[in-house]
């Protein structure tokens, strides 16, 4: 079982700064992320997407850290297709099952990891989503319109999980891939089903400066479930 991380976004919605290399807890947020994986003992190879020009430089980085998983360090694309392209190009080839996980998702329990991977042993593709509680309205020039039923909606996360085969057939498909969000979509293309595997809250992204204030503030609670879940931290660094 390998994993793909793709790490090459600009950080836009961030003021700009890549999100995935601020520090979170004395680490950058992509680190904290890999151990979660380099910790779970059923991921044995861990592939990171990232910008080309940090794509040698973060190789070094990671091993210094104790990222022992690392496969390869690889050069991603322009969208978030391209790279997630770029990663299955650079799984080894025995790999038969992968997730594919965002990178400025930190706080992914390792129970959250093993009901993914076990779901995508089952059914051979699997994804985490929060059942939707807020109240939906469409709004326009600043006005609001009609409530939107949110009856069957939910909010996707990711670790998302796949057959090698399908998540290549998904990602080499001839269809326009623009305009897809996650690897999800892309598979629900092919007319394939993708089973549901429930999230959790504290599973965020780290996209806005909202997002990373929360991320911050809950930085200390999160040391407390690292050590619920028997990994140690020192001085505040997991």
């Amino acid at each position: 079982m390998a994993v793909i991380i793709p790490a090459a976004g600009s950080g836009t919605r961030l003021g700009g700064h890549r999100k995935q290399f601020r520090d979170l807890g004395g680490k950058p947020v992509i680190v904290q992320t890999l151990l979660a994986f380099e910790r779970h003992p059923e991921i044995h190879q861990i592939i990171v997407v990232a910008p080309e020009s940090a794509a040698k430089p973060l190789s070094h980085e990671f091993r210094q850290v104790g990222i022992s998983k690392l496969e390869r360090v690889v050069p991603g694309g322009s969208t978030r297709q391209e790279s997630v392209l770029a990663g299955i190009e650079a799984l080894p080839p025995l790999v038969e099952l992968v997730l594919v996980h965002d990178a400025v998702r930190p706080f992914v329990r390792q129970s959250q990891i093993t009901a993914v991977i076990e779901a995508v042993k089952r059914t051979g593709a699997a994804a985490p989503a929060i059942e939707v509680v807020d109240t939906l309205r469409r709004a326009s020039g600043g006005v609001f319109g009609e409530t939107v039923d949110r009856s069957g909606l939910f909010r996707m996360q990711t670790p998302q999980g796949f057959s090698r085969e399908l998540l290549t057939r998904a990602h080499t498909q001839e269809s326009d891939l623009r305009d897809a969000t996650d690897d999800v979509g892309l598979v629900q293309r092919l007319g394939e089903s993708v089973a549901l595997v429930a999230g959790s809250s504290d599973n965020i992204k780290i996209t806005t400066p909202d997002d990373w204030e929360r991320a911050t503030g809950f930085w200390p609670t999160w040391e407390s479930v690292l050590s619920r879940e028997g990994i140690e931290t020192v001085g505040g660094q997991a």
